[in-house]
């Protein structure tokens, strides 16, 4: 199970639990090496061992330095997966929606070391899967906010039908798009609640060359989620 400890691979883990056509054998998240956050959401560490505590399944994170090629990646994702597929692991779980060439890329990755993608939440709409979301019981706080769609009162909150209503015409409700991530504070399979606190709202611009050499600079905010004991 590919896990961003965020909704979306939230609610594709629990579709696979209620089906039982799979049983997975792992929790597979990516980490910056240096702070210790998961990519993209920037929520610690220990917030993501909390989830899968509270889940009960084991751990495989793949820790990536603040600069990594796509070589580097694959070459680390490979060195990851190898003794998975060598226990037996023959799928690969994903949350994506909507994202065609995201599919597409991750199938062809897939192929290469013989691993079939699964992907429980395609193509259902925004809305629909978040009222399954609210439904089955799960709770979210979003973490990560990109200022190009959103402003950074958005970020620290709790995503709930208030939330979605603020949102401006041309941002998806599940943030498909990369307009904003979240971390999943409560769950069906959680064994309890995760109880966390929001601190700061930290503002980190990355600036950085696209496939075509363009060079771009975003702005994103960050929630600084910290961990109840």
């Amino acid at each position: 199970m590919n896990w961003s400890g965020g909704k979306d691979s939230a609610l594709a883990l629990w579709r696979v639990l209620q089906s039982d056509a799979y049983q997975v054998e792992t929790l597979l998240t990516t980490l910056n090496a240096a702070n210790r956050r998961i990519s993209m959401h920037g929520v610690s560490e220990a917030l993501l061992d909390a989830q899968a505590n509270r889940i009960g399944l084991p751990q495989t994170k793949l820790y990536l330095p603040e600069e990594s090629s796509m070589v580097a990646y694959e070459q680390r994702m490979n060195d990851t997966l190898e003794p998975l597929i060598e226990a037996g692991v023959t799928h690969a779980i994903f949350g994506d929606i909507f994202l065609e060439d995201l599919r597409a890329w991750r199938e062809n990755q897939l192929a290469s070391r013989n691993l079939t993608g699964v992907f429980p939440i395609w193509q259902i709409p925004s809305l629909q899967l978040l009222e399954e979301f609210w439904e089955a019981g799960f709770k979210t706080v979003v973490v990560s906010v990109n200022s190009q769609y959103l402003d950074k009162s958005f970020c620290g909150r709790v995503l709930d039908r208030e939330f979605v209503r603020d949102l401006p015409a041309n941002v998806d409700p599940c943030g498909e798009n990369g307009e904003f991530h979240t971390f999943v504070y409560q769950a069906p399979y959680f064994a309890e609640p995760i109880e966390v606190q929001v601190a700061d709202i930290v503002t980190k611009t990355y600036d950085f060359k696209t496939a075509t050499g363009e060079q771009v600079v975003s702005t994103y905010y960050f929630t600084d989620l910290q961990l109840l004991q």
